[in-house]
């Protein structure tokens, strides 16, 4: 991504959101080998403490898939746009907002 996207999406950030402050994010991916494991570890990661995140899995209908929605404490949008990138670089994933 070049350095104008990444400076739009963060202003992007900034104007609907406050920082510090509690962001959702929604992450849909495969039920196989440990995959909500692994999205929460990429989140933490990302995250100054684990405490910060909070997290409900629900599976689709013919278990092939799993819905993951983060309720995360973030410090700002350039926060936010590290965990989208950790996050899209996990195994399995099908589907990120």
């Amino acid at each position: 991504m070049n350095q104008d996207h990444e400076q739009t999406a963060i202003d992007l950030l900034e104007s609907s959101h406050s920082f510090p402050g509690s962001y959702q994010i929604k992450v849909i991916g495969s039920a196989d080998d440990d995959f909500v494991e692994r999205v929460l570890a990429a989140v933490v990661s990302e995250l100054l403490a684990e405490s910060s995140i909070d997290h409900k899995v629900r599976s689709t209908p013919g278990g092939r898939h799993v819905a993951i929605t983060l309720q995360v404490h973030v410090q700002s949008a350039q926060q936010v746009r590290n965990i989208y990138k950790s996050v899209n670089e996990v195994r399995g994933l099908a589907y990120l907002l």
